[in-house]
């Protein structure tokens, strides 16, 4: 749901905006505010699924990595967004990220090694207007979890299924690899990480008391 405004707000006018101690988040999409739906109980598995996963990954790689529970990634354009997952580079952040400390936010690509966005309602967003902002700003690896296969037949192709897709940089621009079903997931920023696109998805489902 986008805010009723007069007119388009700046990136540092958002911030100062921003209400603390919400329980709802907002983003800036070209100097508009936006509501972002509530995720569902299975966008938080998957996403906690993920983090955890990654975390593990982190900690056996003694990588200078850390997921940070709120971070706001600002674009070269008056647009922020909050991810549902993002592991940020510690070393990198404390030397070129200005920001960080006081507000949590991040303005270099080379800050991120990774982000990751749960599809939900607004899938237009992750595949188009992230996918290319993400891309511009430099982000090496970009994840996309559509586990209700919501994404346009050109973004997942038809017919339509749940599609783990991962955007790789390469020379400036994102190369795409798609995961289904019991495919493992294939990652240059872990390449060892050992996880299928089903285990991700099913990471959403509940479990009865017995299992």
């Amino acid at each position: 749901m986008t805010q009723a405004l007069t007119k388009p707000i700046t990136f540092n006018e958002f911030i100062a905006w921003y209400p603390e101690n919400t329980g709802q988040r907002y983003e800036l999409h070209d100097g508009e505010i936006v509501e972002k739906p509530k995720p569902t109980g299975k966008d938080s598995k998957i996403a906690g699924f993920i983090s955890g996963k990654l975390f593990i990954e982190i900690e056996r790689l003694q990588l200078p990595y850390f997921i940070p529970k709120e971070c706001v990634i600002k674009p070269a354009q008056e647009s922020g967004y909050e991810p549902d997952v993002i592991i940020l580079d510690g070393q990198k952040v404390d030397r070129v990220e200005p920001r960080w400390e006081r507000e949590s936010i991040i303005t270099l690509g080379t800050s991120i090694p990774l982000v990751v966005e749960i599809v939900s309602t607004n899938w237009e967003d992750d595949y188009a207007r992230k996918l290319e902002d993400y891309e511009l700003l430099g982000i090496q690896e970009y994840w996309i979890a559509d586990y209700l296969a919501l994404g346009g037949r050109k973004f997942i192709g038809n017919p339509k299924q749940p599609t783990f897709s991962v955007y790789s940089l390469f020379d400036g621009e994102y190369q795409v690899s798609q995961f289904r079903g019991d495919d493992r997931i294939i990652s240059p920023t872990f390449p060892e990480l050992s996880l299928t696109a089903r285990q991700i998805f099913q990471a959403g489902e509940l479990k009865s008391a017995s299992e």
